[in-house]
């Protein structure tokens, strides 16, 4: 899949992002919240803010971002398959320039014997075929 990704093109790249949430199927999950990691990427013609250097040519990652921490600190959901999801359709919702997202959600602190940056979900939605238009 990674290499028909790279056929996509141009994309905006937000990594690292990280907020406190309250997702998860356990009670001490909902009850404590727990911190969750997030990338983003989002497909995107990119020429014509290359060219012209006007922001109103492009998505503004804080646009983005907004909407990462919206949904993270947002309303408890058990999975964080619904987290992405959440992610991935309001960033199409809400930017019709992006083709394609792909969002990962992770959760770095969780109790499994052993060492580990995260465990999570990566999902990709594509707007001409996960988005009524």
């Amino acid at each position: 899949m990674a290499s028909d990704l790279s056929k996509l093109g141009d994309k905006l790249v937000l990594r690292g992002l990280m907020f406190h949430g309250y997702h998860g199927v356990k009670q001490e999950e909902k009850k404590l919240g727990q911190k969750f990691l997030v990338d983003v990427d989002a497909w995107m013609d990119l020429r014509t803010p290359g060219q012209s250097d006007n922001m109103s040519d492009t998505v503004s990652y804080t646009a983005i971002y907004r909407i990462v921490k919206s949904v993270i600190e947002g309303p408890s959901q058990n999975l964080l398959e619904s987290v992405a999801q959440l992610i991935a359709t309001a960033t199409l919702n809400n930017h019709s320039q992006i083709s394609a997202v792909r969002v990962v959600v992770g959760k770095p602190h969780v109790a499994v014997p052993g060492p580990l940056d995260y465990l999570g979900v990566e999902i990709i939605r594509y707007r001409s075929t996960n988005m009524p238009i």
